[in-house]
């Protein structure tokens, strides 16, 4: 690759002793990109964005914030309606974790569907089940700060999941609280945290991008790429591509801050909370209600383990089996255009987790219950035992010897991914 030529000379001469532009310019524009990238690669960028976003209105929130249980929630009411835009600042920060969640749980999907996750990409996957893992912990914490009647009593159940845990339960309960209930050590210890951990995220998804630089990105047909004839540079093709992505989310981010700021939320959320008044249904945030299903769908014990112990290892497990996939899928082939067998149970999957969200955000009663322990059941079948054994029995269609050779054959995987 050819080393730029700075004409600016206050450029140039930044440039000879800190190399900051010609490092960006090889990695963001001579970068090398797969040329046959669908519209699917447009989340990653996307989840950065909004990243960002989250980091810029949270420090903004923090200034007006107040964390003491006296205090919180007015402040949370004053930043509404007395600090000039702090209306628009609060639901973009509110509806801007939605909006990661899905930009991130999309981009999962896809990893999934093209086999991301396979050799050698395997740090690449495992620091981003990590970011996933910080992203939960920190919309957790920050789900308790507006201290309303579902902040609070979806912290008291949750942090209690932690007294399961067999001679040290009840310490980490106590240790989380800073007390014997949740009170204003607990939120201002949440209210710390919350502060501190996007920028851990931010941290890891600087590895993960510095990982999918080494051996770069994976591609509709799984193929490596082999030639200049593979690739193409990332600008002008892919910025012009993601600018369009990010117009598109940009419209439906807006369009659920201007017009539906709430309907995300629980109503319960705009009462101050009360330890002595619990809420009819308690509720985690719709992108966390697949796991809480997970949690509740153990209501057995198993010998002499409690169904409370059980459910909470289900739940931590429902995203930990993902750092092993790499190792599960016995399959020679990455993507699922050329795996028949995969693609249809993958589906299923999908269409699973769907099933999960719906039955974590209604109550655990009726046809509820045997319907997410039927989805749970067949979440961890999917992870655990049929990706190993469909690499194993599955016929996978021939796979093209390069991204130029599948483009110019006119090749039916390459119709699949337009």
């Amino acid at each position: 690759m050819s080393q730029p030529t700075w004409k600016n000379p206050i450029v140039a001469w930044i440039d000879y002793r800190l190399p900051i532009f010609t490092f960006t310019h090889h990695e963001l524009v001579d970068y090398p990109t797969p040329r046959n990238l669908n519209y699917w690669w447009n989340f990653g960028s996307l989840a950065g964005v909004v990243l960002v976003i989250m980091i810029v209105t949270g420090i903004y929130l923090a200034m007006h914030y107040t964390p003491h249980t006296d205090y919180a929630f007015a402040s949370v009411e004053r930043i509404m309606r007395d600090v000039n835009y702090g209306w628009l600042i609060r639901y973009l920060h509110m509806n801007g974790g939605s909006i990661f969640f899905a930009v991130v749980y999309i981009h999962l999907l896809r990893g999934l569907y093209y086999g991301s996750y396979k050799a050698p990409r395997e740090i690449l996957w495992i620091i981003g089940v990590l970011i996933i893992f910080c992203m939960m912990a920190t919309s957790f914490m920050g789900y308790v700060l507006p201290w309303g009647q579902m902040s609070f009593w979806a912290a008291t159940v949750i942090t209690n999941l932690f007294s399961a845990v067999p001679l040290v339960g009840e310490e980490i309960v106590n240790w989380l609280w800073g007390g014997f209930s949740v009170a204003n050590p607990t939120l201002n210890r949440f209210y710390a945290l919350h502060f501190l951990l996007p920028f851990v995220i931010f941290a890891l998804v600087f590895l993960h991008l510095w990982a999918l630089h080494v051996h770069k990105s994976n591609n509709p047909l799984g193929v490596e790429m082999s030639g200049d004839a593979d690739s193409i540079p990332f600008h002008p093709y892919y910025t012009i591509k993601d600018t369009f992505g990010l117009g598109v989310l940009l419209v439906v981010y807006f369009g659920f801050t201007f017009f539906a700021p709430n309907v995300l939320g629980e109503p319960d959320n705009y009462i101050e909370a009360n330890p002595l008044v619990t809420p009819s249904h308690i509720v985690p945030e719709w992108y966390l209600t697949p796991f809480y299903a997970v949690l509740r769908a153990i209501t057995f014990d198993i010998w002499f383990i409690p169904a409370k112990l059980i459910g909470v290892v289900a739940m931590f497990a429902s995203i930990g089996v993902l750092f092993f996939l790499p190792w599960l899928d016995t399959s020679p082939v990455r993507s699922a255009t050329f795996r028949p067998v995969y693609k249809q149970f993958f589906w299923l999957f999908v269409i699973d987790c769907v099933v999960l969200w719906y039955v974590g955000a209604n109550p655990p009663e009726g046809w509820f219950i045997p319907l997410g322990q039927f989805a749970t059941a067949y979440y961890f079948f999917f992870l655990v035992i049929l990706i190993p054994l469909i690499g194993f029995f599955e016929r996978p269609r021939a796979v093209p010897d390069s991204i130029a050779s599948a483009v110019t054959a006119g090749a039916d995987p390459h119709r699949e991914q337009s």
